[in-house]
């Protein structure tokens, strides 16, 4: 499934505070996507609007049917969200979730695995990629060049093909991207809590 410009096509499952940040990335550029929540489309008809013409509201099933789908969802309800979804069939999936949540911000219990690795058991066919989860939603959402260069975006998956495909995504939206290798190794460093790179705001100068 790929638009008529031959760029793919893109859903959001999840409309907190980092999937509508990253919705508010693609309509600064243009870019048209799907967003979903828990509650139905008819809850995101205000968000949408905000967001204009090429964000659109629908269904989870909508947004999980795209090339590339984006989920962001509290990690205790990721099982929720994702269940009873078709498999993905090859399609990816960039996983932008952080094993902890409010109130408590108490880590979730990994049994030493990366979140990713737990992750990609929900999505059963995915080519999962990291991506999207260590930068404040305030920055994820602003311009990336405010600073002068271009704010650094973290990437990491298992599949070469996928990960190229959200890298000239993260260019696209204007960002620096920098692939942190496998998801066993990167997925780890930008894991919030435990990883190194969580919340720092790098800038790229060129």
């Amino acid at each position: 499934m790929t638009t008529p410009t031959n760029r793919p096509s893109i859903g959001i499952i999840g409309a907190g505070a980092i999937g509508s940040a990253f919705a508010t990335a693609l309509a600064r550029k243009g870019i048209h996507a799907t967003l979903s929540n828990s509650r139905g489309p008819d809850s995101l008809n205000d968000l949408v609007r905000e967001l204009g013409p090429t964000i659109e509201a629908g269904t989870r099933e909508a947004a999980a049917s795209k090339d590339i789908v984006l989920v962001a969802v509290n990690w205790s309800r990721l099982p929720a969200a994702l269940a009873g979804l078709p498999d993905f069939a090859g399609r990816i999936v960039i996983d932008a979730n952080n094993p902890i949540e409010a109130p408590l911000f108490k880590p979730a219990e990994l049994n030493g695995r990366a979140s990713s690795e737990v992750f990609a058991e929900l999505v059963p066919g995915a080519r999962v990629v990291k991506a999207f989860n260590h930068l404040q939603p305030h920055l994820l959402a602003s311009d990336p060049a405010a600073e002068g260069g271009k704010r650094v975006l973290f990437f990491s998956g298992d599949d070469a093909k996928a990960k190229a495909s959200v890298g000239a995504l993260i260019s696209q939206l204007g960002f620096s991207g920098i692939d942190l290798g496998s998801l066993a190794i990167g997925a780890r460093l930008v894991q919030f809590p435990g990883g190194p790179l969580p919340v720092l705001n790098l800038v790229h100068f060129s």
